[in-house]
């Protein structure tokens, strides 16, 4: 089978991703960067407080949500850090956009249902909080969970705010 005939015109040239990687020192110091921290932090605490206990039915949701904001978090604060959000196809173009979706649709919304969840469990429990109560019982855990995870969601709802309010003074980019 012959190969098809060479473009008559070169490629579009590619993101900066021959570039040798450097951290973006401005992002890092910005209030965003500063908030994707403690996001990650607060989020790190409420999914390993509640995948180091026992969990049952609705957990489960509280689990995921937890990990799968923290893990998009994580990619979305990496390439931010590294400025590479434009190697990302159809939404580094957007990145500011996909700032403000990712925070307030997923961060806020599902981190504050995981704290409901939480909150819910650690009431369900709540009888085993007294001192002559002997056996295991994962009050402190939900609780620290849901308190955690409260706080993830208002650090999300504080970054997805500052991203709305860049965009609404004509800022296309998130430094």
């Amino acid at each position: 089978m012959p190969l098809p005939p060479p473009p008559s015109s070169p490629p579009p040239p590619h993101p900066h991703s021959r570039e040798p990687l450097s951290l973006n020192w401005p992002f890092l110091r910005s209030l965003l960067g500063v908030l994707r921290i403690l996001q990650l932090v607060a989020g790190a605490v409420c999914w390993i407080t509640l995948a180091a206990h026992k969990y049952e039915g609705a957990t489960y949701f509280a689990v995921f949500a937890a990990v799968l904001v923290w893990l998009l978090t994580l990619a979305i604060f990496g390439l931010s850090l590294l400025g590479r959000w434009a190697l990302v196809p159809g939404l580094g173009s957007r990145w500011l956009i996909t700032n403000i979706v990712h925070d307030l649709l997923f961060g806020v919304i599902l981190f504050s249902a995981a704290a409901g969840i939480m909150v819910h469990k650690a009431q369900d429990v709540s009888y085993c909080n007294v001192s002559a109560y002997t056996f295991p019982c994962s009050y402190s855990a939900y609780l620290s969970a849901a308190i955690f995870a409260g706080i993830a969601a208002v650090f999300y709802l504080l970054s997805g705010l500052y991203c709305v309010v860049r965009r609404s003074r004509g800022h296309h980019d998130i430094i």
